[in-house]
């Protein structure tokens, strides 16, 4: 099994625990499902979203690219874990 960051290391464990209930397998699938799972909820609760428009005011437009940075950052960490369950660099 691979090291995982803490991050990944969470999810997994989480989902193993769940999936223990109905009797353990003896390959690492999980952490495919995971991946999948995980970019779903990405492109759900962060969809991939262009750069605000400069034509608004420069404090709205401030504003507007700060929050989009911040939900930039959020699905390019969901993606980070679900790259690393795959085994991706």
């Amino acid at each position: 099994m691979a090291d995982f960051s803490p991050a990944a290391q969470s999810v997994l464990d989480a989902f193993s625990e769940r999936h223990e209930l109905c009797g353990p397998f003896d390959s690492n699938w999980q952490e495919l499902y995971l991946a999948a799972a995980l970019r779903a909820a990405a492109d759900q609760v962060v969809p991939r979203e262009e750069w605000p428009d400069q034509s608004m005011g420069f404090a709205d437009w401030n504003l507007a690219t700060e929050r989009c940075e911040q939900r930039k950052n959020i699905r390019a960490s969901l993606l980070a874990i679900a790259a690393e369950l795959e085994g991706k660099p």
